[in-house]
């Protein structure tokens, strides 16, 4: 029997499944294109993380484990995929956050009735990987 370390299963597995899903590394662009919903973000203790909050009656959204120097692209989106606000940033050590660290206000009001209808989301340009998707509530004017 053929006894395989952990660490190898961990590394080969996912490569096997990014390949049998057919997914490729994102070229640096203005907008970098985002899986579909039906994709699945795994998240790891190293992966980037997004968190908000309500900062001068915005929504404000930060997160860390980005690459220190790097720039990172994030998109707040309406549900349905709808870009509502994005922005070019570059990651910054933080003494509190680890890895390279964002902090954004949105032009999007805040804070919203409960309900989240859209989501937030960051691409860091030198890893070529997304954040997971941080669900955020969206400021809409009713008609």
């Amino acid at each position: 029997m053929t006894r395989t370390s952990l660490l190898a299963k961990l590394t080969f597995l996912p490569a096997v499944v990014l390949v049998a899903a057919g997914l490729t590394a994102v070229p640096a662009s203005a907008a970098p294109a985002e899986h579909t919903a039906s994709s699945t973000v795994r998240q790891v203790e190293d992966s980037s993380f997004l968190f908000s909050y309500t900062f001068n009656g915005h929504l404000k959204v930060a997160g860390g484990n980005f690459t220190i120097g790097g720039e990172v692209y994030l998109a707040v989106k309406l549900n349905d995929g709808t870009v509502w606000f994005s922005t070019h940033v570059i990651a910054q050590p933080h003494s509190i956050t680890p890895g390279g660290t964002i902090y954004v206000e949105t032009t999007i009001a805040a804070p919203c009735a409960p309900g989240d209808n859209g989501y937030a989301r960051a691409y860091d340009y030198a890893t070529g990987v997304w954040s997971p998707r941080l669900p955020v509530a969206i400021c809409r004017i009713i008609e």
